[in-house]
This record gives C-alpha cells, structure tokens and sequence, in this order.
C-alpha cells in the first residue's frame, strides 16, 4: 500500500532511476542531493541552461528573476517556478510543474505536472503526477520531539530511521488549501484531503479524507 510502485507512476519524472532499486519511497530521501548532480552533468546543453554549481534549468521553463534557487536542483521543461519561489537546495521540479509565489522547497522530487502553487512548504518529501497542494497547506517534516520518523499503517508502525521525512504523495491526490501533513504522512493515489486538515499515518488511495478518523471511499 505504501510502496513506491502503489503511489507513483515512474515514467512521470526524470528521477525515474532513482525510484528503481527501493521499495518505499522515502528510502530515496537522502539520496536526491547526489543524483541531481550526477543526473544534471548528463544533460542536454541545447535543452537546459546551467546558470550555476550544480542548478540545470530546462530552456523552456519560466522562471521569476525574483525566485532564489540553491543547488543541487533541475527544473524540467516546460515549468514555471513564480514570484519569490524559494529553492533551498535537492530538488527536482517535474516538466509542466508550478512552484509558486512563496513557495519553498528543500530536498524533495516532485513529479510532471505537480503544482504547489501558494505559500507552501514542502520539504523532505515526494510529490507525484499531478499531485496539486492548495494555497498555504504544507508538509511538516520534523517531530516536535526530533526522534525518528514512523510511517503508521492501519496501526503498524514501519521505522523509517529517518528524522526528517514529511510526506509521500500519490498520483493525482488533491490537498486541501490551509492542510498539514505531518511527518511520515502517505497519501495513496487520486485521494482527497479536506481543506484546514491534520493529516498523519496512511491515507488509502481513492480516499476522501475528511478529517481524522473519517476517512471515505471515493464513489
């Protein structure tokens, strides 16, 4: 249920490799930094820019002169990273996705077609195809009590031995404006989450999560 090929598909990102050899799919989080730099040095230099150590930029994308972008980070074809966006660094922005005005990022894949368009933080996390977050919702990657993150599924703890880990995000799931999925939140493809939510553990694919404890089958 929470496996990498239950929640993403792969022919949707050009981090397809780094997927191939894990099972879940927070085991590529401390992976993505080393891989855009070795992904990036293969690229095509008729098709992206490569304004700085370890940032490729695809020609076609638009990017603000206002956004802030720190490597290691590849932003695909056809994106449109807005006003203000604020890229710290190991992120991967999918073809046609759109990091918007205030939105940061740090140390996450977002897949093709992917928009956290408003004042969203996303940080240590996957976001897959076409995977939208409303305005303001956010992932929040670390514990209050700093230990080490659990993904909780149907009352089994899995040990991640990750302390920073925010969320998993399915294909097509749309997050509600003002959410928050806490550290080591899944959401399975094409699922629904309410806006204002506190969203944590597993969330079935094809859900409409209404807030915790109600959680209903898609009809």
């Amino acid at each position: 249920m929470v496996e990498v090929k239950d929640l993403f598909n792969l022919d949707e990102t050009i981090a397809k490799a780094l997927f191939e050899d894990v099972t879940y799919p927070w085991e590529v989080l401390p992976r993505i930094g080393g891989f855009i730099k070795e992904l990036g040095m293969t690229l095509l230099t008729e098709e992206y820019d490569h304004p700085q150590e370890d940032v490729w930029i695809a020609r076609s994308a638009k990017v603000a002169p206002t956004a802030s972008i720190t490597g290691p980070c590849i932003i695909g074809k056809e994106a449109e990273v807005r006003h203000c966006a604020f890229i710290r660094g190991n992120a991967i922005v999918g073809e046609g996705a759109v990091v918007g005005n205030s939105t940061e990022l740090k140390n996450v894949v977002l897949f093709n077609k992917v928009q956290v368009p408003h004042y969203n933080y996303v940080g240590d996390s996957v976001l897959g195809y076409k995977a939208h977050m409303g305005a303001g919702s956010i992932t929040s990657n670390v514990k209050s009590d700093k230990t080490l993150v659990c993904v909780n599924v149907n009352g089994v703890k899995m040990e991640t031995g990750l302390k920073k880990f925010g969320a998993m995000v399915g294909d097509n799931v749309e997050v509600g404006c003002g959410s928050i999925l806490n550290p080591g939140t899944v959401v399975g493809r094409e699922s629904n989450i309410y806006p204002l939510s506190s969203v944590r553990g597993y969330v079935k694919e094809k859900s409409i999560y209404k807030k915790q404890g109600e959680v209903v089958e898609k009809r």
